[in-house]
């Protein structure tokens, strides 16, 4: 692969992790995100063209936005409880 960039190591423990790059195969611009544990490659994970990447981006962002997760719940409500939480519509413009 060619002009490979890593974009993001996000790590699952101590062994794993998951690496989300970019870069040129036979002339075709991808992005690669693939598992790695004890810093070797395994054969789970994924490499599309950008373009398809885009349709995959709005797919996760869609699962993303409808999962509720119970600690995200929690946060809201304690800033909903103690004042916290801020309301763009009643900011004061400069």
């Amino acid at each position: 692969m060619n002009d490979e960039k890593i974009i993001a190591r996000i790590p699952r423990n101590a062994t794993q992790e998951l690496v989300v790059r970019t870069g040129n195969y036979w002339n075709i611009d991808i992005l690669d995100i693939r598992w790695y544990e004890n810093g070797k490659v395994s054969r789970k994970g994924m490499r599309v063209n950008m373009k398809e990447a885009k349709k995959l981006l709005r797919a996760v962002q869609k699962a993303v936005d409808n999962y509720e997760d119970e600690d995200d719940e929690a946060s809201l409500k304690m800033k909903i409880y103690t004042g916290d939480l801020e309301d763009d519509s009643e900011q004061e413009e400069d």
